[in-house]
C-alpha cells in the first residue's frame, strides 16, 4: 500500500495557508503545518485530525535557517512544498519608505522561501514526483504606487521560482507559481497597516467580491493535483473586479 503523500505548507496559521492546508488534506495529503504561531497551527491540526485527515503542526520561522534545516531532517521524501509565508508592511512611497520594512519583507518573502526550498529540495527530489509551489503575487509581475517594498520582494520571489524551474529541469520536481491579485483575508491588509482596521478596510471598499483565501487555496490545490507531467508554470488569479494592480472597479 502506497504511503500517504506529505505536503508542507508554510505560513499555515491563517488566511491562504490555512485554507490550502484544509484543501490539500481533503485531497488526500498528510499536511504538515508550519508558522511562527504555534497555537494557531496546533488548533488547525486538531481540527483536521478530528475531521479524519492526517495533520501535524510544527512551529517554524522561515527566516531562521538553522531552524529550517533542523525541520528538514524529518523528511526523507516529500511530495509537496507550498511556500506561502510572506506578507506586506506599509504602503509608503519609495521616497519615505522605511528600509526596515523593506528588509523584513525581503527576508520573509524571498529569503524565507529560499531557505525552505533549499532545505527540502533533496526530499522533494527523492520522492520521484515532487512539487514546489511559490505563492507570489501580481505585485511580482507589475508595480503600483505605494507598493515599492512589497513589489520588490515579490519580484524577487517570482524570479526565484522562474530561475529554479530552469535550473532543475530534468529532475522529478515541478515548480509552480501562483500569483493572486486582490485577496481579502482576515489579516493581510490589517498587518500591512499595523492594525489600522480603517485603512485595511479601504483596500477593499466598494469591490464586489474580492478573492477569498479559499479561492486561492482551490487554485493551488488544482495546480498541485494535475498529472505529474503537467506543470502550471505561472497562474495569475484575480477577482473579476480587478483588471490590474491599479485598475479596480469599485461601486462607491
Amino acid at each position: 500500500m502506497a504511503a500517504t503523500p506529505i505536503a508542507v505548507i508554510t505560513g499555515a496559521s491563517s488566511g491562504i495557508g490555512a485554507a490550502t492546508a484544509r484543501q490539500l488534506a481533503a485531497a488526500g495529503y498528510r499536511v504538515v503545518l508550519t508558522a511562527r504561531r504555534k497555537d494557531r497551527i496546533e488548533t488547525l491540526a486538531a481540527e483536521l485530525t478530528e475531521a479524519g485527515h492526517q495533520a501535524a503542526a510544527y512551529a517554524l520561522d522561515v527566516t531562521d535557517r538553522a531552524a529550517v534545516d533542523e525541520f528538514a531532517t524529518a523528511f526523507r521524501s516529500l511530495a509537496v512544498l507550498v511556500n506561502n509565508a510572506g506578507g506586506a508592511l506599509g504602503a509608503d512611497p519609495v521616497a519615505t519608505g522605511d528600509p526596515a520594512d523593506w528588509r523584513q519583507m525581503y527576508e520573509t518573502n524571498v529569503i524565507g522561501t529560499l531557505n525552505v526550498t533549499q532545505a527540502l529540495l533533496p526530499a522533494l527530489t527523492a520522492s520521484g514526483d515532487g512539487t514546489i509551489v511559490v505563492l507570489s503575487s501580481t505585485a511580482g509581475l507589475s508595480t503600483y504606487e505605494g507598493g515599492g517594498g512589497y513589489v520588490a520582494a515579490k519580484h524577487g520571489e517570482h524570479v526565484l521560482a522562474e530561475t529554479l524551474r530552469l535550473e532543475i529541469v530534468g529532475t522529478p520536481v515541478r515548480v509552480i507559481e501562483v500569483a493572486p491579485g486582490m485577496v481579502k483575508t482576515e489579516e493581510f491588509a490589517t498587518t500591512r497597516f499595523r492594525g489600522d482596521t480603517e485603512k485595511a478596510a479601504k483596500v477593499y471598499a466598494g469591490v464586489d467580491a474580492p478573492l477569498s483565501a479559499d479561492d486561492v487555496a482551490d487554485t493551488i490545490t488544482w495546480a498541485v493535483t494535475r498529472p505529474s507531467h503537467v506543470n502550471i508554470d505561472l497562474l495569475v488569479v484575480r477577482p473579476r473586479a480587478q483588471a490590474s494592480n491599479s485598475k479596480v472597479h469599485r461601486t462607491l
